[in-house]
């Protein structure tokens, strides 16, 4: 049996085809893949790393972004250590969507590090949501970070991974 120095519960949060299940395999397995299910409810991965001398389980609960299962939501927040918040910067509704998303988690998870995520950077050309709007966001809503990546390339992919787990090693690893 493997013990592990620190478990995170990480939700993956964003409105339908953001991306979520995308991060997440290509997080997980190192590929991208296309043509994915819609997920329905709730999936769950984990993910074993070496962090700083430690080992540390990340459970990611890929939560479904389809309105009809918003309601599921405030029972899954409870325990979350931290949350990403995707949106797809080709479409601009799916980051004025944040608001709804962050007042669960926050009312059911309390003030979890949250980071906001810019999916589908490989399709810049059809950028609707300027950089600019996530760095305001991540102000206005009081959100721990932003960054924007690209599940199909990998690029930043690593990175967010990487930063919520300092983040979240900063904060309950004492």
């Amino acid at each position: 049996m493997t013990s592990y120095d620190f478990t995170y519960k990480i939700l993956m949060l964003g409105d339908a085809s953001v991306g979520k299940t995308s991060l997440t395999l290509r997080y997980i397995s190192g590929f991208f893949m296309e043509d994915l299910k819609l997920t329905i409810g709730v999936d769950f991965y984990s993910k074993t790393i070496d962090f700083i001398d430690n080992k540390v389980k990340l459970q990611i609960w890929d939560f479904g972004g389809e309105e009809r299962f918003r309601f599921l939501l405030s029972q899954y927040c409870k325990g979350a250590n931290g949350a990403f918040f995707l949106f797809d910067i080709t479409n601009q509704i799916s980051l004025d969507h944040l608001p709804d998303w962050t007042q669960i988690v926050r009312e059911n998870a309390g003030d979890i590090p949250i980071m906001l995520i810019g999916s589908k950077l490989d399709l810049d050309e059809f950028r609707a949501v300027p950089t600019e709007d996530g760095i305001l966001a991540t102000k206005k809503y009081n959100l721990t970070s932003f960054i924007e990546l690209s599940s199909k390339t990998g690029e930043n992919v690593e990175k967010s991974f990487y930063d919520m787990t300092e983040i979240l090693f900063e904060r309950y690893s004492k």
